[in-house]
């Protein structure tokens, strides 16, 4: 058995939302970097790979991704297309029961949506992944409900080196460690379904569904490599529910109805 331990670096619009065209909302993110690195069944890595993706929607750097990965459209203008890279990666994996291994679920939802963007088959690329961010927010919070960012996670088990962040093959690289030193046997594979329904990620959301919410912050806490505060997770809960026309009252009282269910499902050990 081996492990494909993967991370994505994206690009985004430039535009404001409403002068999106219907590819661009379709395909918020693009993919413009795919790295990772095989482990076999003793967790040793045995290969990587690194590529940047030359893009196909988005051909204007977004500020913020550029200050975050400081990739520049020099590097990827010249890049192999997203179908190539994409399936020399489906030729690295070559075996379609590995495990994938993640720092959050969205990496593995956008190789998919960037793929059916491309009309390309997710056939060959294993559906058992393991989400390594919520074992190792276990770990390090008692709860995988308060995720943590990749560079806390490796400070936090000793394991930073000279290697930067932000990068999709270091990153993959970095999760590679963090699981290879938290691995146990009870760290079971789920299985990865894509729904294919587009979304613009936050407010694409089913505000009635808790996991839609993890994904959510998950995504973000990539994103920023920090825990969210208090208020964020408010704000991103609130857009949740304005994509689905709620008002104001009704978004309060749901948040509230919300922590409410969640008190009365802690145990009273003082009875």
């Amino acid at each position: 058995m081996e492990y494909i331990v993967f991370d994505l670096e994206f690009n985004q619009s430039v535009k404001k939302k409403e002068n999106r065209t219907n590819k661009e909302k379709l395909c918020p993110f693009e993919i413009i970097q795919i790295g990772a690195v095989k482990l076999n069944s003793d967790l040793k890595l045995i290969d990587t790979f690194d590529s940047f993706v030359k893009p196909s929607l988005y051909h204007e750097i977004h500020p913020y991704v550029s200050k975050i990965t400081g990739i520049k459209i020099s590097d990827i203008s010249d890049a192999p297309s997203f179908d190539k890279v994409f399936k020399e990666f489906v030729k690295f994996i070559s075996d379609s029961d590995s495990i994938l291994c993640i720092w959050g679920k969205s990496d593995i939802k956008e190789i998919y949506r960037n793929a059916s963007l491309h009309k390309l088959s997710c056939e060959k690329i294993p559906k058992s992944y393991i989400d390594v961010q919520m074992y190792a927010s276990k770990l390090i919070n008692g709860s995988s409900n308060q995720s943590v960012g990749l560079e806390k996670a490796v400070n936090h088990f000793g394991l930073s080196d000279s290697v930067s962040y932000h990068n999709a093959l270091n990153d993959a690289y970095y999760t590679a460690k963090v699981f290879s030193h938290i691995y146990n046997s009870s760290m079971s594979p789920q299985l990865y379904v894509y729904s294919g329904i587009s979304s613009d990620d936050i407010y694409g959301l089913d505000p009635y569904d808790e996991d839609s919410f993890s994904e959510a912050c998950s995504l973000f806490v990539k994103t920023l490599n920090r825990e969210l505060t208090k208020d964020e997770k408010n704000i991103i809960s609130m857009a949740q529910y304005i994509k689905y026309d709620i008002d104001e009252h009704e978004i309060k009282q749901r948040i509230k109805s919300k922590k409410n269910r969640k008190k009365k499902q802690k145990p009273n050990f003082h009875k």
